[in-house]
């Protein structure tokens, strides 16, 4: 038979237990996201602001974000804790030989979802180092040729609105300021386009344009879930509702959630 003074105290133990049960639910995380971003060059501003906003949707959405500046502890042991994998405006070079290998292997694999931004793109040989041949092919079988380096704003134009990505984004929104990215060629044959921006609208104008122009696309040929979004420049982007929207849908729908 239990002792008199703990048949007493089982319901508040009961009771504790339990408190202790729903703190612990509370406190952990729906998904994590491991965030691989820039801390130098043109982009540190856009970054810090993209780190406050993503630590705030966090905490208001029940995740969990880590970051890292530079790909040298970036192996397939850190990936794997992560439903998600955010290159923040993170060039594709210059990377780590073991990182380059579990990063493809996390996208080739289905392993977690990817979202790329701006600098993502800039594939290309750069500071002595060669162009990552397999990126290249993921983003669409493209390398950078041009940038509008005095800026222009520019709209955005939804193609596929039924996209995860484009919920309750306008069909077409303006970008204030961004250095507009030209490639060889267009990456539409080699991937699904959701949204393109119209050249023609460019203020100041400028001849540096490529037609058919995608600034928000996924690659169905890869396993994993993965959305590429050119915009990410300029820290004002974070005050585009139709821009934070897009973003927000974009990690839940890439962590599949």
């Amino acid at each position: 038979m239990l002792p008199a003074f703990f048949l007493l105290l089982f319901p508040t133990l009961l009771l504790l237990g339990a408190i202790g049960m729903t703190v612990a639910g509370r406190t952990e995380p729906a998904f994590r996201v491991l965030a691989l971003y820039e801390n130098g060059g043109h982009h540190v501003a856009y970054s810090q602001r993209a780190r406050q906003w993503l630590d705030q949707l966090a905490e208001q959405s029940g995740f969990a974000v880590d970051y890292i500046q530079n790909t040298d502890t970036l192996d397939e042991a850190l990936l794997s804790r992560y439903a998600l994998f955010i290159q923040l405006d993170y060039p594709p070079y210059g990377w780590k030989a073991e990182a380059v290998t579990a990063f493809e292997n996390y996208i080739s694999q289905g392993r977690g979802g990817w979202i790329g931004f701006h600098h993502a793109s800039l594939l290309g040989e750069f500071d002595g180092y060669p162009m990552w041949q397999w990126f290249s092919r993921f983003l669409g079988d493209i390398t950078y040729a041009n940038y509008i380096s005095t800026f222009a704003q520019g709209t955005v134009n939804v193609e596929d609105a039924g996209h995860p990505s484009m919920q309750g984004v306008p069909v077409s929104f303006r970008i204030e300021k961004e250095e507009w990215y030209t490639y060889n060629r267009s990456p539409r044959l080699n991937v699904h386009v959701i949204a393109s921006v119209d050249e023609a609208t460019y203020r100041p104008d400028t001849p540096i344009k490529m037609g058919d122009h995608p600034v928000v696309w996924t690659n169905p040929q890869a396993p994993a879930r993965n959305l590429y979004i050119f915009m990410g420049h300029a820290p004002e982007l974070f005050d585009n509702t139709a821009y934070t929207t897009l973003v927000r849908n974009a990690i839940f729908w890439a962590a599949g959630r």
